[in-house]
């Protein structure tokens, strides 16, 4: 590293690096919001999405990971011998000693000769396990990294939350910017003790802090890891084609977009949970997916997630000519979301085992 580089609070790497291929996966079932609204408001009141996804019978964190490690080792086309780290960052592992990550390695063909690991930062874990693929490679201690964002999401009956948690995961196979289909230019991460957001150990769902989830957690953090990128990178945001920010409804990432710049054109095709609701650990990182299915060679785009308590990860990419050729070989992020099936709230207190019996 050069001094330059260890004055800047931007982090770097050593070695040009990039994302060689990238897949998500989103389960088919779907609540829709007035379904909630329904059974606990009588219909009354505000629906902050359309509807979100809601994992089947037999889908968890593991399953919908491995879905999309698979969609995005086809479009990285390497044999998933070679890759020397899986790391899955998740708020709902389904496992709370046993890692997700040995199981989905195995799943998809990799190891055992590999680094595995399950990472948590709430929302932000998927981002957390991209950065350490970036250092992990740019370093040159391996040559391929796969980093995984993914949940099921969970949310009271009755709360808030039960409106927009919904489920789903994205996959991304860091290695060598020449092999790109997007290289990462650099990444920065802000965090503070903002106790916005939060579940004890032995409780079944999460806590929050209702307005205060938005100011001064999720603003305040996408706001200024975003602009301290683009004041370190000296990019404006008509330099980025997309502009991708964590969504836990649908009205904050298009605030946060406009409060620095950007238009609705840019923010458009990543903003998916008004369909599918909040991704969690996977909800920047699915966004992300949508904008590669569309982004052009030469396009830039700035990625900024959230995980309350709190922080946010940014990271800037530009996309390389590989991009248009490769994204063919594996399903695109709204083929998941365009098969649907609808659910009745019956029927997703059943997948979800919120009807428990003594």
């Amino acid at each position: 590293m050069t001094s330059s580089q260890s004055d800047s609070i931007i982090l770097r790497p050593q070695k040009p690096v990039g994302i060689i291929g990238y897949g998500a996966y989103v389960p088919r079932y779907r609540l829709p919001a007035s379904e909630v609204a329904r059974i606990w408001t009588g219909g009354k009141g505000g629906l902050p999405v359309k509807e979100k996804a809601v994992p089947g019978l037999d889908e968890d964190v593991i399953t919908m990971s491995i879905e999309a490690g698979r969609n995005a080792l086809a479009r990285a086309r390497v044999d998933p011998q070679e890759l020397r780290a899986v790391w899955i960052g998740s708020e709902s592992h389904p496992y709370a000693v046993k890692p997700s990550s040995t199981i989905v390695a195995e799943a998809i063909g990799a190891g055992p000769h590999i680094q595995a690991g399950d990472w948590e930062f709430a929302c932000k874990a998927g981002t957390e396990a991209l950065t350490a693929s970036l250092g992990m490679i740019g370093s040159g201690m391996a040559r391929y990294a796969l980093a995984i964002g993914a949940d099921t999401a969970q949310g009271r009956p009755g709360d808030a939350l039960e409106y927009t948690a919904g489920a789903g995961a994205a996959a991304y196979i860091v290695g060598p910017a020449e092999e790109s289909l997007a290289e990462i230019e650099a990444s920065y991460s802000f965090v503070t003790d903002t106790p916005d957001f939060w579940r004890r150990a032995d409780a079944k769902y999460p806590e929050h802090g209702q307005r205060f989830t938005g100011e001064p957690a999720y603003f305040k953090h996408i706001s200024k890891a975003a602009e301290t990128m683009l004041a370190e990178t000296g990019t404006r945001p008509e330099d980025y084609a997309f502009a991708v920010f964590h969504q836990p409804n649908a009205k904050f990432p298009q605030r946060v977009g406009k409060m620095l710049g950007f238009t609705d054109e840019q923010l458009k095709p990543g903003l998916l949970v008004p369909v599918i609701g909040n991704t969690y650990a996977a909800a920047a990182l699915i966004g992300l997916t949508a904008a590669l299915d569309q982004a052009k060679p030469g396009d830039r785009i700035l990625l900024v997630s959230f995980g309350s308590g709190a922080g946010s990860d940014a990271f800037t990419l530009r996309v390389t000519d590989a991009l248009e050729e490769r994204r063919k070989l594996a399903p695109g992020t709204w083929d998941y979301i365009n098969r649907r099936t609808e659910i009745d709230y019956a029927t997703y207190a059943r997948f979800r085992g919120k009807l428990t019996m003594k």
